[in-house]
């Protein structure tokens, strides 16, 4: 199955909305995408998941993920509207806190053959994960788009 993952800035604009909307539904009709998965924190995250909510309700088919990057025995996470399911991708491994997001991104990026990503500012461990997708994606493992203004490529 193809699955896209969501990632980008936890203080991105509002604004994004409609571009991010668009992308997703560019992913569903050009690129086949059947599964979304996005993370459950920063304002991104949330853009996200309200933007995939309204999508799923035009394209009921899809399936929408959350990521969860901490134990789910230290922290319950509630699915956002529309969700199916959630992830936590270590087993019974729990990951120290201050590693948990960056891990379980990368783990998300491994897993995933499409990337949608909003990336604005250099200073962000969302740019160095785009950053590692790209690397990826010069080996054929993944498609990325950017819908954020800063360039991004997997030289860091």
């Amino acid at each position: 199955m193809k699955r896209c993952f969501l990632i980008g800035h936890r203080d991105a604009p509002f604004e994004i909305e409609e571009k991010l909307k668009l992308a997703v539904e560019r992913h569903i009709c050009e690129h086949g995408i059947r599964e979304f998965m996005v993370g459950g924190y920063g304002r991104f995250d949330g853009i996200a998941a309200t933007v995939l909510a309204r999508v799923k309700k035009e394209f009921p088919h899809i399936t929408l993920t959350l990521l969860c990057p901490y134990h789910p025995g230290e922290r319950q996470m509630e699915l956002p509207k529309g969700f199916t399911d959630s992830v936590y991708p270590f087993g019974e491994e729990k990951i120290p806190r201050r590693f948990a997001i960056l891990r379980a991104n990368r783990w998300a990026v491994e897993h995933a053959t499409h990337l949608i990503a909003y990336i604005a500012h250099p200073a962000s461990s969302a740019r160095e994960i785009v950053a590692y997708a790209m690397r990826r994606q010069e080996k054929g493992l993944i498609c990325v788009e950017n819908i954020g203004t800063l360039p991004v490529s997997g030289k860091m």
